[in-house]
């Protein structure tokens, strides 16, 4: 009778991750792009990123003197939180933050890392070992023709050179190896204690890149600030931890393809943000890219 609790504990918190677990993960990472894209107007990005490491750490800190989490037990375990630390902090979002400082559009760098779930689909079965079906790859596709559709309804698309787009396609290997790397060799850690050795991670790259590299000074405006909070508070402590829990708790190919929803979820954001208006095209395009993630996630109850 003592275990019951736990069961149920377990069962439900399994529930929230699959059906609101998602949805919030979605809503957080797709604001993501049209606040850090506001930020950066007040500051360089790995300046930028280095302070909001720092206020990440900061806070994390503050949580565990209060909480005392459990660390990880062996050199194992710290190894694979620095591997993933660096493939989210530094490659996805440093290189983000990069491209759309060297001039590529957000929708276009919203497009590019949500190439993700294919690369993801293509690179499985090898290093995790997931069978993907032919409903899957059909859904997959459809989610890339609607999410480029939802982009391509609204202009062209332009970068000033070559180099913003690979700094993107940099990006998108990044987050793609992190969620391979998790759900291969990731160990089930406190998020506390995880989110704080990859920020850790992630401060002792960028800082000194900014320091060497970078030599405009940041304008604390009442707006920087604000999109540093949501930063740190919603993209680098909640979604992440969320991205890497709903990793483990399932098949990661299912998991990848809630990244087909951010392109469209980001055109949306960005027209309440930034008052960019979506054309009645994109909606149609927006509907044939939730129709693929649907196809590509859904699974029978047995």
């Amino acid at each position: 009778m003592a275990q019951a609790p736990h069961v149920d504990t377990n069962a439900r918190n399994e529930r929230w991750l699959t059906v609101g677990g998602p949805v919030v993960f979605l809503l957080l990472w797709s604001a993501g792009f049209p606040i850090a894209k506001t930020g950066l107007r007040y500051a360089s990005p790995l300046t930028f990123l280095s302070i909001r490491f720092a206020l990440s750490i900061g806070v994390l800190l503050a949580v565990c003197a209060i909480r005392r989490p459990q660390w990880p037990r062996d050199a194992r375990a710290w190894l694979h939180l620095v591997v993933v630390g660096f493939l989210v902090q530094v490659m996805y979002f440093g290189l983000s933050y990069l491209s759309m400082t060297a001039g590529i559009a957000t929708s276009v760098l919203a497009l590019i890392v949500s190439l993700q779930p294919i690369l993801v689909g293509v690179l499985a079965p090898t290093f995790v070992g997931e069978r993907i079906g032919a409903r899957r790859w059909i859904g997959l596709l459809l989610g890339l023709a609607g999410a480029a559709g939802v982009i391509a309804a609204r202009g062209p698309l332009h970068a000033e050179s070559l180099g913003p787009v690979l700094l993107a396609v940099g990006a998108l290997i990044g987050i793609t190896g992190a969620m391979l790397y998790e759900k291969r060799l990731g160990t089930a850690q406190d998020p506390l204690t995880s989110n704080l050795v990859q920020y850790s991670v992630g401060l002792i790259f960028c800082a000194p890149m900014a320091l060497g590299f970078e030599h405009t000074p940041v304008q604390w405006t009442p707006t920087f600030i604000a999109t540093l909070a949501y930063l740190v508070i919603c993209n680098s402590l909640i979604a992440i931890t969320l991205l890497l829990a709903m990793t483990r708790a399932g098949k990661v190919s299912q998991v990848a393809s809630l990244f087909f929803f951010v392109p469209p979820a980001a055109a949306v954001l960005s027209w309440f943000f930034l008052g960019e208006v979506l054309p009645t095209a994109a909606w149609w395009a927006m509907g044939v890219a939730v129709l693929g993630v649907a196809i590509a996630t859904w699974s029978p109850r047995k």
